[in-house]
């Protein structure tokens, strides 16, 4: 009697941790599952989220870890262009958690540390290097807008046949021309300034492009 009370026993144990188990699974292919379908639409950080709860029930799920090595990768390239240095080393840890050693989390993080030393570097020698880099940019887009307009001309000369559309179509690429060698060097004395710091009393702001003059 007593014998047959202890295999019942051990058939209920063995019934419950099968079951136990096959709970286990299935949760962590939902979550494997909700992380791949959020990666898959450019949402990281469900994706994320997914994946960690996956890793939580089976931290050795190959899946989750590969699939968290991804995201965490995503994220922190993100933040990492956006310049959030620290915040891109965190994204990467919350990956190496689960995934010590990934040779993509490290290649990256150590791009990120040396960007970080050159970025030193930079502010230390050019402090307000950052205001005169988004002037540039916005000089450049400029110039994007200035071409269009040569192209617009050069197509109402398409339906007009009027050659003064092209005469100011040339008169338009000259501007773009001069506009262009005065950001050419622009972009010269912004590089100086960053490589070799500013001289002490001296205008560390770089000059603005000149106003355009009509040309005979």
């Amino acid at each position: 009697m007593r014998r047959f009370a202890l295999s019942a026993i051990a058939a209920v144990l063995l019934a419950t941790t099968g079951c136990a188990g096959s709970i286990s699974t299935w949760i962590v292919q939902t979550r494997n599952h909700q992380g791949d379908v959020a990666l898959d639409h450019g949402n990281s950080a469900d994706a994320s989220i997914a994946y960690q709860l996956a890793l939580r029930v089976d931290p050795t799920n190959s899946h989750a870890r590969s699939g968290l090595v991804r995201v965490q990768a995503r994220i922190a390239q993100g933040l990492f262009t956006a310049s959030r240095f620290d915040d891109a080393v965190k994204a990467l840890d919350v990956a190496n958690h689960f995934a010590p050693g990934d040779a993509r989390i490290e290649a990256l993080r150590a791009q990120i540390e040396q960007a970080e030393v050159k970025r030193d570097i930079v502010v230390s020698n050019y402090p307000s290097y950052r205001e005169a880099g988004s002037g540039l940019r916005r000089s450049f887009v400029l110039l994007r807008t200035q071409a269009q307009d040569i192209a617009t001309t050069l197509n109402r000369f398409d339906y007009t046949y009027d050659s003064s559309e092209l005469t100011h179509a040339i008169q338009q690429s000259y501007e773009l021309g001069a506009q262009v060698t005065r950001l050419t060097d622009r972009l010269i004395q912004y590089r100086q300034l960053v490589d070799s710091g500013v001289p002490e009393n001296a205008d560390t702001a770089i000059t603005p492009p000149a106003s355009l003059l009509p040309l005979p």
